[in-house]
């Protein structure tokens, strides 16, 4: 089914989720993986357990793109590896629910750090030797947060919207190279996102969640068959792109009641 046997690719974001679920995809195609994220434990148990069921080798890189020289430290570790990544998947990102006003400002800036400096700069290191050879793929998570404004996730789905236009300008750029590039767009998604983001608590929480497997399917196949962009999930997408019929401040107006922190009990 995908391209990608026998090659390496690097998933970001690799301890869980959406990461977890595109690294096991990728194992039962026969692809080598290039795991990266903070938690050392998460990231031996999963490459020691996918490289045993599915006879593929495994590389782990402890790395935190918070750090804005996180991505710089993938590189050189996949360089003093001497090899090849084939398929780049830009997965790591995180959330943050709440009142902007009241957030924690330091976490706010470290969002766009994670969910879009490393996102373009780890997409520009590993594009070089992609030219080189006249081929590769790019995978970027973005959202479904991504096609409008969304009050109390406010900074959040602004990162998705970049992650999103980055991948389609990109997609065209490339093309001529043979270097695919595809933003992929989930809704909500059974993973720890909701925990770290803290937003259980969100009335739109409550919505049917896709499995983080079926996400990652969706995806790999997207930019496998050379889409710019894909929505998983048949809900999703309608909701996306319906909304386009509306008005912008409708649009928000309805994604902020839909998101708006329950009152606080009183004590």
């Amino acid at each position: 089914m995908y391209p990608w046997t026998g090659k390496w690719a690097l998933v970001t974001g690799a301890s869980a989720g959406i990461g977890v679920a595109l690294a096991a995809e990728l194992a039962a195609a026969g692809t080598n993986l290039v795991l990266t994220a903070r938690r050392e434990d998460r990231l031996a148990t999963l490459a020691r357990d996918l490289a045993a069921k599915h006879n593929i080798r495994t590389e782990i890189c402890v790395a935190d793109l918070a750090d804005p020289a996180g991505p710089e430290a993938i590189f050189a570790f996949v360089r003093q590896k001497n090899l090849h990544i084939d398929l780049l998947v830009n997965n790591a990102g995180f959330g943050a629910y709440g009142e902007f006003a009241a957030s924690d400002r330091a976490r706010q800036i470290e969002m766009v750090q994670v969910n879009c400096s490393s996102v373009v700069n780890l997409t520009h290191l590993f594009l070089q030797p992609m030219l080189q050879k006249k081929s590769g793929d790019i995978l970027i998570v973005a959202s479904t947060a991504a096609f409008q404004a969304v009050p109390y996730i406010t900074t959040y789905a602004a990162t998705k919207v970049f992650d999103l236009y980055f991948a389609e300008g990109l997609a065209e750029e490339l093309k001529p190279f043979g270097i695919r590039v595809c933003g992929l767009c989930p809704g909500s998604t059974e993973s720890e996102f909701h925990i770290v983001a803290s937003h259980d608590t969100a009335p739109a929480s409550k919505r049917p969640r896709e499995t983080a497997e079926k996400v990652a399917r969706v995806g790999l196949q997207a930019l496998a068959a050379g889409k710019s962009y894909v929505i998983s999930g048949r809900r999703n997408y309608l909701g996306a792109h319906l909304q386009r019929l509306i008005p912008r401040h409708m649009v928000t107006s309805i994604a902020g009641k839909l998101f708006r922190p329950p009152p606080k009990t009183q004590v």
